[in-house]
């Protein structure tokens, strides 16, 4: 494995007989599209396979796999120009292993909501240990708010892939609600009624667990909540279900904020069978533009996490989009627009903008100015930035990986993915 960063007058053609890699499969794992045109700056994950099959009449996906005792997901995994479909055609050129073989086990998570692209979920899904439908909310009175999620859920069971029940106090206007989260907690009964209504309905639908994600709780309710949530574990894991709790990005007990307050790490980290750490949002839509999970400031919680938390329980945060700025910034006015990432390079190369690496915060990012005159700072996820996170979450001994969200595609991420960890 090794990662090229564009140089001005590269094409792909060059940059694969540097490697001896062809073009085509340069192409597959980093997800370009004809022209492949290319930005300066830009970074590729460059692969080099160590057993390719050249696909036979009558083949399918599960007897090329049994041919080379492998399996089916991991040809999807190695094959993202499959798309997460079994189909193949003769001619056709599998890689069947790549020269890299990853040692570390990792599981991931990550969130769809019912109107996910299909075409976008599947070639995520063979990546994915977990999916978490986007999601159960609490009602005004502290009841359950059924989602839409059986295509999700078929989906997930046809990729062997675990969902978990997302349990959330969002509210119909898209906004977390504290007032929710006091009515559900607010006594024993009120916490025993939502616990069973969580596990009623994963047991109904196939769930293999739930994933609590209460937000802006009132600080006075921080052991309340973590007693819901031990409540939550205690029923649920005798009848097969675990219980994930998603927590704010802290760095100390103390830390002061609507956010943190409510978030007892010690607590919560005792009460759950797993941890999501939400490293990400440091770079958002109303603040100034920075990069969205900017490594140190990642770390700055990972180190404080794994003083009240075991590693072995935590999920590392991590961001599948990227953030268009409109400059000047101009707080209380400014809003950035959230893209994809792989939207974020092709913007770059239809601007011809030339993108930089921030190797503090180990982000890339670039700027351009519009048809309007108007100067952009679009700051995204690369490669380069994906293998230092994966590289941090390697280093701390982690659980896995929570992908914040499914919803958009990442070619180069899970490629990389796959060549990292066993998944």
């Amino acid at each position: 494995m090794q990662l090229h960063t564009v140089r001005a007058g590269e094409t792909l053609t060059a940059i694969g007989g540097k490697y001896g890699v062809s073009p085509g499969l340069i192409a597959r794992v980093n997800g370009l599209e004809p022209p492949f045109a290319l930005a300066v700056g830009q970074s590729l994950l460059i692969l080099k396979p160590r057993v390719l099959h050249t696909v036979r009449s009558g083949e399918t996906l599960y007897s090329v796999a049994r041919q080379y005792d492998t399996d089916p997901l991991q040809l999807l995994r190695n094959n993202p120009n499959l798309e997460g479909r079994a189909a193949l055609f003769p001619g056709q050129v599998l890689v069947i292993a790549w020269e890299d073989t990853p040692d570390t086990k990792l599981e991931t998570n990550g969130y769809a909501e019912p109107d996910v692209q299909e075409s976008v979920l599947r070639t995520i899904l063979p990546y994915s240990t977990f999916l978490a439908p986007f999601t159960y909310g609490v009602s005004k009175t502290g009841g359950l708010v059924p989602l839409n999620d059986e295509t999700l859920l078929r989906w997930a069971d046809q990729y062997g892939v675990t969902p978990w029940l997302h349990l959330s106090t969002l509210t119909e206007d898209g906004t977390f609600s504290n007032e929710r989260a006091a009515v559900a907690l607010a006594t024993d009964e009120s916490r025993s009624s939502l616990a069973d209504a969580a596990i009623g309905t994963a047991l109904e639908k196939g769930y293999g667990g739930i994933d609590v994600d209460f937000e802006f709780i009132f600080p006075e309710q921080a052991e309340a909540y973590a007693d819901f949530v031990a409540l939550l574990r205690q029923r649920a894991n005798g009848l097969g279900l675990e219980v994930v709790v998603a927590l704010a990005p802290k760095t100390s007990a103390d830390q002061a904020g609507v956010l943190y307050q409510g978030h007892n790490y010690r607590l919560l980290g005792e009460a759950a069978n797993a941890v999501l750490l939400m490293t990400y949002e440091w770079g958002y839509t109303y603040g100034p533009p920075m990069a969205v999970a900017p490594i140190d400031a990642v770390k700055r919680v990972l180190d404080y996490a794994v003083t009240e938390i075991p590693p072995e329980k935590i999920f590392m945060g991590f961001p599948n989009y990227a953030y268009d700025w409109t400059l000047p910034f101009i707080t209380g006015e400014s809003r950035a627009t959230s893209i994809s990432n792989p939207e974020a390079v092709a913007l770059a190369v239809r601007m011809g903008a030339e993108i930089q690496f921030d190797e503090k915060a180990q982000t890339p990012y670039f700027h351009y100015t519009d048809e309007r005159g108007m100067v952009h700072e679009v700051w995204f996820e690369d490669p380069r930035s994906c293998l230092a996170k994966f590289d941090l979450a390697a280093s701390y001994g982690f659980r896995g990986l929570g992908f914040w969200n499914y919803m958009r595609p990442f070619p180069a991420c899970f490629s990389l993915l796959n060549v990292r960890f066993l998944l």
